[in-house]
């Protein structure tokens, strides 16, 4: 996603243009030899740092970044006559927003596949381990603050496992689009020097055909992008949005896991494994601090300021364009970059947690309030009298332990199975479905 990383997409992207255009059956433009596309594909695979730099010292007299590129492609066609005389097709017909906009989704196409979804994908794996795992560890709930019904362990990191494949396969789902139809996307230079040839379909084939394969010496190649037939002079944009709006809601996700986490690690349920020589305050010897968490918060809330950001402003342009999504989208990668290292953040800090089932146990041991809901619901069922009541009158701001609550239960006038039933419930008991769900994911 660096500068230099845009330079070698808008090399690709006019190269792709211009061996395609020697295939189009123009008789200006015969067919290039196999070693001039071996050569090509060379200027775009080989691009390294000095290349970089070349084009950025000829944007120096053209102060024009596009047009510095195509310089560039022409000026290492001096050494090939082959390539020379045709090199005014170098950028053909083509305006700066079809290099840009077209190098722009490759960059994107390469972050989100290669970098963002498999680091999102590293989580999730880790994740689905965790819920199996501790499926069956009963834990107390905390709604509003308060204890409330259990549930399990892994049953609330399941339900991060649901929410966070939901989004991501939101972030799979998008169509990378890219346009190539001239300064106001009409094809007007184009139809200018060929009027009867089929420049749309043309354009289709460049951006949709697959990328340099096995034999790239002896066909044309293109972007393996999804073609945008509609635009101004730039592409709109909506698709980026939505893939920053899609990684941003990954990244809440994550940021309300990473919350979480540091409640539970407060409150004991969760140890964390040593590190010699790690310190966690410089005052206070005793501390082992959950920061590899607060780290992917504060990384995480970054990433998606700036994401919406540039899923608000992207897709505003006055008129047929304006240039103030060139600068905005050279901060892609600072965006994505932020969330990458909260994901690594966060991978690093699941590694070393180990549960502490002493301190869950405990905790639900001085819980036994949490019973009422059951025993209010049997009541209901059997149609004894105000049962929501009774249980409120009974428990409220009261401390509740095993001996008062079957006392309750012993006094109830309901079936017998169902007031053993209810004298074996324990607070470690009475979780439902949740492990069940949780092995489910």
């Amino acid at each position: 996603m660096s500068e230099q990383g845009y330079m070698q997409r808008r090399v690709q992207v006019e190269i792709a243009w211009f061996v395609n255009l020697s295939d189009a059956g123009f008789a200006e433009f015969k067919p290039l030899s196999p070693g001039a596309r071996t050569y090509l594909l060379g200027l775009v695979k080989n691009f390294g740092e000095t290349d970089a730099k070349a084009i950025k010292d000829i944007e120096k007299t053209t102060n024009h970044d596009v047009k510095a590129v195509e310089y560039w492609i022409k000026s290492r066609f001096e050494s090939r006559p082959e390539l020379l005389r045709v090199s005014e097709f170098v950028h053909f017909a083509c305006t700066s927003e079809d290099i840009n906009n077209t190098s722009h989704a490759l960059q994107l196409r390469a972050a989100r596949d290669v970098v963002v979804l498999p680091a999102l994908d590293r989580l999730l794996l880790k994740l689905r381990e965790m819920a199996r795992a501790h499926a069956d560890v009963a834990m107390l709930s905390r709604t509003h603050g308060q204890t409330a019904s259990p549930t399990t362990v892994g049953k609330e990191i399941a339900n991060v496992v649901v929410r966070l494949q939901t989004a991501c396969d939101r972030i799979t789902a998008i169509r990378i689009l890219a346009k190539m139809n001239g300064a106001v996307g009409n094809y007007n230079a184009h139809l200018s020097a060929w009027p009867d040839f089929d420049w749309e379909g043309f354009s289709k084939r460049v951006v949709e055909t697959p990328e340099p394969g096995p034999e790239p010496a002896t066909r044309s190649w293109g972007l393996g992008l999804h073609f945008q037939p509609f635009s101004i002079q730039i592409e709109p944009h909506d698709y980026m949005a939505e893939l920053f709006d899609a990684v941003a809601r990954a990244n809440t996700i994550l940021i309300d896991w990473s919350r979480d986490v540091w409640g539970y690690v407060s409150l004991g349920y969760f140890k964390q494994r040593l590190r010699a020589g790690e310190v966690g305050s410089s005052t206070m010897p005793h501390k082992v601090n959950p920061i590899d968490f607060e780290n992917a918060e504060g990384n995480l809330g970054l990433s998606n300021a700036l994401l919406r950001h540039l899923s608000e402003k992207l897709p505003i342009s006055r008129w047929q364009r304006d240039l103030t999504d060139s600068t905005v989208l050279r901060n892609m990668g600072v965006a994505l970059g932020y969330a990458v290292l909260a994901y690594e953040s966060m991978a690093v800090g699941l590694g070393k947690l180990e549960l502490n089932q002493s301190a869950i146990a405990a905790d639900l041991d001085a819980s036994w309030e949490v019973l009422a809901e059951p025993i209010q619901t049997v009541m209901r069922r059997y149609g004894l009298a105000q049962p929501y009541e009774q249980l409120k009158n009974f428990t409220r701001g009261a401390p509740m332990t095993r001996e008062l609550m079957r006392g309750f239960i012993a006094k109830l006038s309901i079936p017998d199975a169902d007031k053993q039933r209810l004298l074996a419930m324990t607070p470690a008991s009475y979780v439902g479905m949740a492990a069940e769900l949780a092995r489910r994911v």
